[in-house]
């Protein structure tokens, strides 16, 4: 049976989440005829939020001989490159092309291909939230600036911002130490919204950040579904659990016989705008109503 590695940053302090988004890639390859335990083995490895194990990590999975390998993560892709050039990676990562992992989204000419959730969403960020929040002028972005996705991120919507005629403050935490010195002063700056973007970071520590913001009464828009689950009040993003399901698809044809070089690397398809009413309540915030009709979900 072939027998695909899995590098998982694992997010969470226990493995709910990660196990939520590795049962989205077991779908996947339902769907395409691949059941764990009958014609596929699945060997994922847990990096516990210590991005330092993903070398080690990957070292075990070629030691096995795995047939493919699936890095749903940027830090996961670099450990795997470094460790094989010849077996096949089906990778979800943000910025693929400037990350070096491919040469082009169209022709990606080496064993690396799969999904990105990159596309230009910055400005439909700004736009809801100040859907959402009228009085919303200066902003607060939380986000990474050694992520190579996060400064794009950061660059997009300044870009945004000058069109609406908003200001954006810069809260950029690299550390578990930098990130919590700033969510405990995210309004000292006058700041009357927040931008949380995602990262490893800020995944991990989603909880925490959701609180603050709660506790500061700082409506928030997030970069993911997860942080208004957690208690945020919106989001706007791609749909994670949709990426592994559909990576999955890349793993079958590679198993099949495609090369990784002929396929090229997707773009996210699936966007979803959620929200969060018990925490609007709690802000005083009132969605409009074109903004509930948008939703593709209202958490009550």
């Amino acid at each position: 049976m072939p027998r695909i590695g899995i590098l998982t940053d694992e997010c969470d302090p226990g493995p709910a989440l990660s196990q939520h988004f590795l049962a989205a890639f077991r779908h996947g390859l339902r769907e395409q005829g691949w059941v764990e335990g009958q014609n596929i083995l699945l060997e994922p490895r847990w990096a516990e939020g210590r991005v330092e194990r993903f070398s080690a990590l990957t070292a075990e999975l070629v030691q096995l001989k795995v047939d493919r390998l699936f890095t749903p993560n940027t830090q996961a892709t670099y450990a795997a490159q470094a460790a094989t050039r010849t077996i096949p990676i089906v990778a979800i990562v943000g910025d693929p092309v400037g990350a070096g992992f491919v040469a082009s989204l169209a022709r990606t000419g080496g064993n690396i291909t799969g999904l990105t959730p990159m596309t230009e969403t910055s400005s439909k960020w700004l736009e809801l939230l100040k859907e959402a929040v009228p009085t919303a002028s200066r902003i607060a972005v939380l986000w990474d600036p050694g992520s190579q996705v996060s400064a794009v991120i950061w660059r997009e919507l300044q870009d945004a911002a000058t069109a609406l005629g908003m200001t954006l403050h810069s809260l950029g935490v690299s550390s578990t130490a930098e990130l919590e010195q700033v969510i405990t002063g995210m309004t000292r700056e006058g700041a009357d919204a927040l931008i949380v973007t995602l990262t490893m970071l800020t995944m991990t520590h989603r909880k925490r950040i959701v609180d603050v913001a709660a506790q500061q009464q700082l409506p928030a828009l997030y970069g993911w579904r997860e942080f208004v689950e957690a208690g945020g009040l919106m989001s706007y993003a791609p749909n994670l659990a949709d990426l592994y399901r559909r990576a999955a698809t890349y793993v079958d044809k590679i198993l099949k016989g495609t090369k990784p070089a002929d396929l090229p690397v997707e773009r996210a398809m699936k966007f979803e705008l959620v929200l969060n009413f018990k925490t609007a309540q709690a802000l005083g915030v009132t969605f409009p109503p074109t903004l509930l009709i948008l939703a593709d979900e209202v958490i009550r």
